[in-house]
């Protein structure tokens, strides 16, 4: 499935809940947010057809996001129910880590290939204030738990705002084979309002920190990160550079929000509403042909910092659309 400009859109992120049990400061407000309600949220079997459609249309690989995804009951059963999927090459997971340590084992029995834990500091307090009240120790049960399982991939994510949490975060790949991705602070939301440290920066800092590296040349993963590997380390180090180093050009996903909307683009709010078929009668055929025109009309990039499309610019919180 290629879209209008040639790329070959064979991902989809798929968002089962706009809950979470965290509220981080960038992700949602600390108050005065409301959950949509439950029958507003795609049913696992609502989402298990849009993927078998999706297949259809060339999608090979599923990311499960939130909200945070391990909230909802039920999610193991639902990897299980994906991974079969004639077609499905790969189901991953993105979690914050608190709830992994009780559920990894049912979801790597169920098929899990990968997961991404967002941890964006290993220090107590401060780990506290940004996601008003989490416990960063049980982050990190959940991903040493992760990292007993051989064949999982497990990969940190961090948005970085001091050189302290650069360095200990990049730390974690040291004796782990693990990778610690380090990403650019998407103005969406409450984004908005937070400038994290860009990845040039960070780049300049390890090195100065941890000495030569060698580069990754070939692509790691589903996803647009650039990877590198310290001396005497034994996991990579990755950066997605969405500002500083637009790769809008290779972008090769779409992603459908927990009240079934598609999305061809984070940054704008038009799709394709996928959950009022569905509900509809709408049958396969249909449901393939509208989620074929919107990812054909995906737009060529984002243009984050610029004006001109301000029409179109997607105002829901990131917990609702499931970045």
């Amino acid at each position: 499935m290629n879209d209008q400009y040639g790329r070959r859109i064979d991902y989809m992120r798929v968002s089962v809940t706009d809950r979470c049990n965290l509220r981080c400061v960038y992700c949602m407000p600390g108050e005065g947010f409301s959950f949509l309600p439950h029958e507003d949220i795609l049913s696992f079997e609502e989402i298990e057809r849009v993927c078998r459609i999706g297949v259809r249309l060339g999608i090979t690989k599923i990311k499960l996001t939130g909200g945070e995804p391990l909230v909802r009951r039920g999610i193991p059963d639902l990897v299980g129910k994906l991974k079969g999927i004639p077609g499905i090459d790969e189901v991953t997971l993105t979690t914050n880590g608190i709830l992994l340590k009780e559920q990894i084992n049912e979801l790597v029995s169920n098929g899990l290939a990968s997961v991404n834990i967002s941890i964006d500091t290993l220090d107590e307090r401060r780990y506290f204030r940004m996601t008003r009240g989490g416990d960063i120790k049980k982050a990190l049960e959940g991903m040493e738990s992760a990292l007993k399982y051989p064949d999982l991939k497990v990969k940190v994510n961090c948005v970085a705002f001091c050189e302290e949490d650069c360095i200990s975060l990049a730390l974690l790949a040291k004796k782990r084979k693990i990778d610690v991705r380090f990403i650019e602070m998407m103005p969406i939301g409450n984004g908005k309002n937070f400038n994290g440290k860009m990845s040039e920066e960070i780049y300049k800092l390890l090195h100065n920190e941890f000495g030569d590296y060698e580069i990754y040349k070939k692509r790691v993963g589903n996803g647009p990160a650039e990877y590198i590997r310290f001396h005497n380390f034994d996991g990579r180090i990755g950066f997605i550079s969405a500002l500083s180093h637009k790769f809008c050009y290779k972008c090769n996903r779409i992603r459908l929000t927990s009240e079934g909307f598609l999305k061809p683009c984070l940054q704008y709010g038009n799709g394709t509403d996928v959950r009022e078929m569905l509900r509809n009668g709408a049958d396969d055929s249909l449901i393939e042909e509208k989620m074929r025109e919107a990812v054909f009309f995906k737009p060529d990039g984002h243009e984050f910092g610029r004006s001109g499309k301000g029409e179109e610019i997607e105002t829901k919180k990131m917990s609702q659309i499931g970045g």
